[in-house]
């Protein structure tokens, strides 16, 4: 039988990340372009602009959160929050190669790619193109 501890733990755990991601979640999917699924080519957030050693930072830093939110949004599956969403943004967090059509095939169920424009309709945002 598990501890109390680990049980307390697992539901602290599970309000953070809940909480965390009602604030995370719509302000990435807000700040996505609405051509995002959509356009074949990939934006560059940092190839160019940096020197290397800080572009090299910069991926190892995103794709520490793109891990942190994907387990997170594993979960949720389980536990109160958005789990799906919580694990696509952490997979357009994340450089991995075919990443780009993983995204595409997520983003094609109707429910998610509705709770996508959901959400960037709050926020005054233009709705997202279909892929």
């Amino acid at each position: 039988m598990p501890s109390t501890e680990l049980l307390t733990t697992l539901a602290l755990v599970s309000i953070i990340t809940f909480i965390v991601s009602l604030f995370a979640i719509p302000w990435i999917i807000k700040k996505m372009p609405e051509d995002y699924f959509s356009n074949e080519q990939r934006r560059s957030a940092y190839k160019d602009k940096y020197h290397p050693l800080i572009s090299l930072l910069f991926r190892i830093v995103r794709n520490m959160m793109a891990v942190i939110f994907i387990l997170a949004g594993i979960v949720m599956l389980f536990t109160p929050g958005q789990g799906l969403l919580t694990i696509l943004v952490g997979l357009g967090l994340s450089d991995f190669p075919g990443k780009f059509a993983l995204e595409r095939k997520i983003v094609r169920n109707e429910k998610i790619f509705n709770a996508l424009n959901w959400i960037r309709k709050r926020t005054g945002v233009v709705p997202l193109l279909y892929p």
